[in-house]
């Protein structure tokens, strides 16, 4: 038995990946202690896993928006960046007393912890990279990727700033500090699972032997939310999702949504994460929540309307659902894209949407069986990849070449 120190970045997109592999280890005997905010504890703690929260708000990837703002996603990704690095010191600072009296034996951090291999340099031992995101946040932030519309451009202020921040952890920590913010956003650790198969990856060449493609991060959460699933019996359902951060990209989109099936003989299930919907006269064949089991709900589902996160985009595969993609930033446009090369889906610029565009394509994926045939195709790659028991067997096959008991 191994005792693991877990390092998650506190929003549903990053944590929810890492359920099934934290309980797997548990099931094989692991000690894990995981560090998040208070709005996971109580899924954490069903792993089994030990929870300790962040003194601070690590969640990089939240949106800050005024009342009536239109901020699109990842404005203010440097802001919160900058905020959190200048908190720096102090972070690692609690970590490291709250964990004082536990010698780890090799650590788990999501990919974008910006202080992870810091860390790994500060208790020396080895380290395992989940990625939330399809292949490393440092392939979406450059110069030539166009689908982020430039907002992930750094200002000079800012890169001054974490020069100033480097030189402190330097001084203090005595380690070694990427000279590039966007490494710390993709920290590679000695083995870095990706939650996809080789066939969907497509780009092999991006990844070397440290990367193990171990499948899609579906597992069977049992989140207790109430939920009207009598309503969806022997019914045609489609869901719609855009996620819990891009969600409120522009809340105009919903109402995109509601006129394109408020006559569809089908009902629509729709998340509206932290969006206000009450100015819609919303149509009576639809649900609509703030969250729903999505793992549940995509039982009964036909076919769907999604932002292409790497999570929703692995649970619609699994599932066997074909889908329309509205990619709105990040990995989601290069996810999107393979899809739909792949026949598996239709990819929809989210800025020229119409109703009547969106009806026909979900239409499209719905009666045209090409769909669910190459669905199932990426399907069974995911199946043949292995899964957490795969990612646990990586793990393991580093333990035993670091000799660790």
């Amino acid at each position: 038995m191994s005792k693991v120190l877990f390092l998650g970045i506190p929003s549903h997109g990053h944590v929810n990946p890492t359920i099934g592999l934290v309980s797997e280890l548990i099931k094989q005997g692991e000690e894990i202690t995981y560090f998040s905010s208070e709005e996971f504890k109580e899924k954490i703690e069903k792993t089994g896993a030990t929870f300790k929260c962040y003194r601070e708000d690590l969640n990089i990837f939240k949106m800050k928006k005024d009342s009536g703002s239109k901020e699109k996603p990842g404005t203010g990704l440097f802001g919160v960046a900058s905020r959190i690095l200048e908190r720096s010191d102090v972070i690692i600072g609690d970590i490291l007393e709250q964990t004082k009296e536990t010698k780890f034996d090799y650590l788990i951090y999501s990919a974008a912890f910006p202080f992870a291999n810091i860390l790994a340099q500060i208790l020396d031992i080895p380290t395992v990279s989940s990625l939330a995101v399809f292949a490393g946040l440092d392939r979406f932030f450059t110069s030539d990727n166009e689908a982020n519309d430039n907002r992930f451009k750094m200002s000079d202020e800012f890169t001054e700033n974490y020069k100033e921040i480097i030189k402190k952890l330097n001084r203090v920590y005595s380690v070694k500090v990427p000279d590039n913010i966007l490494n710390l956003l993709f920290n590679k650790g000695d083995i870095n699972l990706v939650y996809t198969s080789k066939y969907f990856a497509s780009d092999l060449d991006y990844f070397d032997d440290t990367f193990k493609f171990v499948g899609p991060p579906v597992y069977d959460r049992k989140e207790n939310v109430d939920f009207p699933f009598e309503k969806l019996e022997g019914k045609k359902v489609v869901y719609i999702s855009l996620g819990t951060v891009f969600g409120g990209y522009d809340i105009e989109v919903y109402n995109i949504f509601f006129q394109s099936f408020k006559d569809m003989d089908a009902i629509i299930v729709m998340t509206a994460f932290n969006v206000d919907t009450s100015q819609f006269d919303i149509p009576d064949n639809f649900i609509v929540r703030n969250y729903v089991p999505q793992s549940e709900v995509l039982k009964y589902t036909d076919a769907a309307i999604t932002h292409a996160g790497m999570n929703s985009i692995s649970d619609l595969i699994y599932n066997n659902v074909p889908f329309v993609a509205l990619p709105m930033g990040a990995d989601q446009p290069y996810l999107a894209k393979r899809a739909e090369d792949l026949g598996a889906a239709i990819s929809l610029d989210i800025k020229s949407i119409t109703p009547e565009l969106l009806r026909a394509s979900i239409e499209k994926v719905l009666n045209d069986w090409t769909y669910i045939e190459n669905i199932r195709k990426i399907s069974d790659s995911f199946e043949k990849a292995g899964g957490y028991k795969k990612a646990v067997e990586e793990i393991y096959k580093m333990k035993k070449e670091r000799l660790i008991s």
